[in-house]
């Protein structure tokens, strides 16, 4: 049986950063695996299933990125990247694999700390509720709630974590303008580290796989606000 408290998977080569972070963690009463290459840290993933993982991104055997990859695959656990790499373009090739933070180092381990509660509480906020779990449906989309799925004309579209919830507030909230900061508390909650770039990156992403020029809806820029979904639904 899975145990009550929350378990973290700690994924880095340096043998000495994973046991000062496992110290931290237990301390906090964590239970802490630890994983010192890629290829580990998918089968200790799939063994364990973690509630959170704190995964490098240089690493033997696959690096942080495939190792993202293929854990976002199957699920929706919570990611923090760890690394040396501190360059825009990976903190939003990260963010685009569905990582839910992004921290660099060197760090300290009371910030760590203080991001990966914070990554947790706003999982485990996002959970669908009862009321929450029917569809959205616009001209051709559907976006299902509970089994966090989008169909685009009947074809499944392949979407994180992130840019569902991002999608799904939007067209719930059809017509709706929102800032880039109102989003960032919405999806990514109010402690995150981010910056606004994050919301445009998902955005993007999002309109690569779903927008079209037939349809009566579109996630549309508004100038110099924010985004909004807009629709002639009139329902």
């Amino acid at each position: 049986m899975k145990n009550t408290k929350n378990t973290v998977l700690i994924v880095d080569d340096e043998k000495n950063i994973c046991e000062l972070i496992r110290l931290y963690v237990e301390k906090e009463g964590y239970d802490a695996i630890i994983a010192n290459d890629g290829g580990s840290a998918v089968e200790k993933y799939k063994q364990a299933q973690p509630d959170i993982v704190l995964l490098d991104i240089m690493l033997p055997v696959k690096d942080g990125w495939q190792v993202c990859r293929e854990i976002r695959a199957v699920s929706d656990v919570p990611i923090i990247m760890l690394t040396a790499k501190g360059e825009t373009f990976d903190k939003v090739l990260g963010l685009e694999l569905g990582a839910d933070d992004y921290i660099v180092k060197p760090f300290e381990p009371k910030e760590l700390i203080a991001r990966m509660k914070a990554v947790l509480r706003r999982s485990e906020s996002r959970k669908p509720e009862a009321e929450e779990s029917s569809d959205l449906v616009f001209d051709g989309l559907r976006i299902g709630r509970e089994t966090y799925e989008v169909y685009l004309d009947d074809k499944k579209i392949e979407m994180p974590p992130k840019e569902f919830e991002l999608l799904y507030f939007l067209a719930k909230n059809k017509n709706k303008v929102f800032t880039r900061d109102q989003l960032l508390d919405e999806i990514w909650g109010y402690e995150f580290f981010g910056d606004s770039r994050t919301v445009d990156v998902h955005i993007k992403r999002i309109r690569e796989k779903i927008e079209s020029d037939n349809k009566s809806w579109q996630l549309k820029t508004v100038w110099g606000v924010g985004y909004k979904f807009e629709t002639n639904d009139k329902n």
